[in-house]
């Protein structure tokens, strides 16, 4: 399998999301140009990050693309059996930081470039590599300011997440945010003297509490989803210095992981009014130094492909498999290229997102043949006439 080769040699890459990725993109980058493929290269800021683009074949029609991202999550603080940046073939599975999420599918991309270049395509395949998508689909973002401007769009596109070859046509959206509280400090045997930060956060946070049990009770719903409604859930809180002093600073961040149907501004409104209107005047009265602030971390919308799209039906006849298409809770880039391109995207792609960001992670040798079969019979249907 030229797939396993491929991804022996992008798994030794190090692209935990703190560090570069370029290593990952120059390999692909001369990989191609192997082909006579040329790569359009879009960095961040600094230029120790990139994306890339290419067409293979035509370029001045739209085609089909291949997404996918090249970060991977750290292995910080887990237990490996084996070097998570050193492919380890043990039991039919591929192990190593990233296999199943998503280099796996990268690999598999790259295989079928010899056989693609080749190829006389009436339809070009479009490769669509990014960096940043574990913290918060930030390297697409700029891809996308580049691919505005094009002459041509793809005319649709595949994401390739872990969904262990399933058709997936819709996931949730989501937004996060950090809140920072403002207290006035003093001693605790005085209560009434200061402004306990922490406390007052602690209120906003069982607030957001409410809100969450809110929609699990009440919906919307969407029983096609795991979880069928929006979720809230606080993931981090700090504040204080010590128990006998009146903490003047808490913060806390919050994510909403909202159905395509439910946005989430609703629910930011009721959080922000609560804490300013309610929380804050209290706070106030005291201190009018003291209150809320509220920071984006980061948001991506959901995905919401119709079931009798056609990208939906190209890809059902790829696969042979006309069940409906599924709906995930976790996010991709997927939601990005339609809202911000207008590019009709679904997610197929091979492993188990159970797999994802887990110690000793690995992707089946036979989900890997399965989308090297998959992309194979992609070719041969854009080669067809």
């Amino acid at each position: 399998m030229e797939s396993l080769t491929l991804l022996n040699t992008l798994t030794g890459f190090d692209t935990t999301s703190r560090l570069s990725n370029l290593q990952l993109i120059r390999f692909v980058k001369n990989y191609l140009a192997g082909y006579g493929i040329s790569s359009h290269i879009v960095e961040n800021e600094d230029g120790s990050k990139a994306n890339l683009y290419a067409t293979i074949g035509p370029t001045d029609r739209p085609g089909v693309m291949l997404a996918g991202h090249t970060d991977v999550v750290p292995v910080d603080g887990q237990t490996w059996h084996s070097d998570p940046f050193q492919l380890d073939i043990r039991d039919e599975r591929a192990y190593g930081r990233g296999t199943a999420d998503m280099k796996g599918f990268l690999a598999s991309v790259l295989a079928q470039v010899p056989q693609l270049a080749q190829s006389q395509l009436h339809t070009p395949v479009h490769l669509a590599f990014t960096y940043d998508e574990e913290i918060g689909c930030i390297g697409v973002r700029r891809l996308l300011e580049v691919l505005g401007g094009l002459p041509v769009l793809p005319a649709m596109g595949i994401i390739g997440e872990p969904t262990q070859m399933k058709l997936v046509a819709a996931h949730k959206g989501k937004t996060a945010w950090r809140v920072t509280a403002r207290g006035q400090e003093g001693h605790s045997s005085n209560p009434t003297a200061g402004v306990n930060a922490v406390e007052y956060a602690a209120e906003l946070v069982s607030f957001i509490r409410s809100l969450a049990r809110q929609r699990r009770q009440h919906g919307p719903f969407d029983p096609l989803y795991e979880v069928p409604y929006s979720t809230l859930h606080v993931g981090t809180m700090q504040g204080g210095t010590a128990l006998n002093i009146i903490p003047a600073h808490c913060q806390f961040d919050f994510e909403i992981r909202h159905l395509p149907e439910d946005p989430p501004q609703s629910l930011l409104d009721a959080i922000r009014n609560h804490a300013l209107q309610v929380l804050q005047p209290e706070m106030q009265a005291v201190d009018p130094d003291c209150g809320f602030g509220f920071t984006e971390k980061t948001s991506y919308p959901g995905l919401l492909t119709p079931p009798d799209a056609h990208v939906v039906r190209f890809v059902q006849d790829l696969l042979n498999d006309h069940t409906p298409p599924r709906k995930i809770a976790f996010g991709t880039e997927g939601g990005l290229f339609a809202e911000r391109c207008g590019i009709p995207t679904v997610v197929c792609g091979p492993g188990d997102i159970a797999q994802a960001h887990q110690p000793d992670e690995w992707l089946a040798l036979e989900q890997l043949a399965a989308c090297d079969a998959f992309l194979s019979r992609l070719g041969s249907q854009l080669a067809s006439r």
